[in-house]
């Protein structure tokens, strides 16, 4: 194996230990709202982990759990509530939402100062104009903390992003974009998908298909970046087939302990950098 393991457990245990020595200093302590609806098992260890971490630095949460058939004008109302409360520095809602909610209208509910996930259209706006929003989507941003640790001048790589999501592909595309990479994102109808990937300096596979990237995918001394979390075997893999790779990448994150826990940790940072934002400080 020559890979460089991106080890994004110790990258995210320094971020918190920051977070931490911040909030120490603090006279009031930051305070995240989390709206759960329903009982999406998947949902339910999320806001766990979130709770956990959030604890652990010294933040506050309160977990607002609504039954699966909450109506669309009470949640709208929770959000409100939530916007008007200074005590409450960062809101996320977690998805999926049921399907008889619109995710647009709730995620465009929540003020974009508190908007810590990062999905409200203002902040993805700002960020799609180049501009600096108030808050970066966690995933995208934990996932340039990771590359910009093996990587420190991104100017002209070239990446492509295999996955066209909301949440990771199209804001951590923006994000290269605005620091002078070639970006090319690849979705489900992407043709001849291999010859794109075979040329990438940086590639990122977002997709949820199990060992999909394998090693004639990959560039020699190419940067791989694995955001998949899959159950195979009664076993956590990510969609980049890590045994394959590891003699020809230059740098890989493993799965699990790679982008998972920068997630949670950008998150936080959100939080408290909303909290300072509202105190002015």
């Amino acid at each position: 194996m020559t890979a460089k393991i991106i080890d994004g457990r110790a990258i995210a245990t320094q971020i918190r230990t920051d977070l931490q020595q911040k909030i120490l200093l603090l006279s009031t302590k930051p305070k995240l709202a989390i709206i759960l609806v329903g009982n999406d098992d998947s949902s339910l260890i999320y806001v766990r982990n979130k709770q956990k971490a959030a604890a652990q630095i010294g933040m506050k949460t309160q977990l607002y759990h609504l039954e699966e058939n909450t109506k669309e004008t009470d949640l709208l109302q929770l959000i409100r509530q939530c916007n008007d409360d200074s005590s409450v520095n960062g809101i996320i809602v977690q998805l999926p939402l049921p399907e008889h909610i619109n995710t647009n209208r709730v995620i465009n509910a929540i003020s974009p100062l508190k908007d810590v996930d990062g999905f409200n259209p203002y902040n993805t706006g700002m960020l799609q104009n180049n501009e600096k929003p108030y808050f970066i989507a966690a995933t995208p941003l934990g996932i340039m903390t990771l590359i910009e640790s093996v990587c420190s001048d991104l100017c002209g790589k070239n990446v492509v992003i295999i996955g066209a999501s909301l949440i990771v592909g199209r804001p951590l595309a923006t994000l290269l974009l605005n620091q002078e990479c070639t970006v090319t994102i690849t979705h489900i109808h992407t043709r001849d998908i291999k010859e794109l990937t075979r040329k990438a300096d940086i590639l990122v596979a977002a997709c949820g298909v199990a060992g999909l990237v394998k090693n004639d995918w990959i560039k020699t001394d190419s940067i791989l970046i694995d955001v998949g979390i899959n159950r195979e075997k009664g076993k956590i893999c990510g969609d980049i087939d890590f045994e394959s790779v590891a003699a020809s990448a230059a740098a890989i994150t493993p799965v699990p302990g790679g982008v998972g826990p920068m997630t949670i940790a950008m998150l936080l940072q959100n939080t408290v950098d909303a909290y300072f934002l509202q105190h002015n400080l």
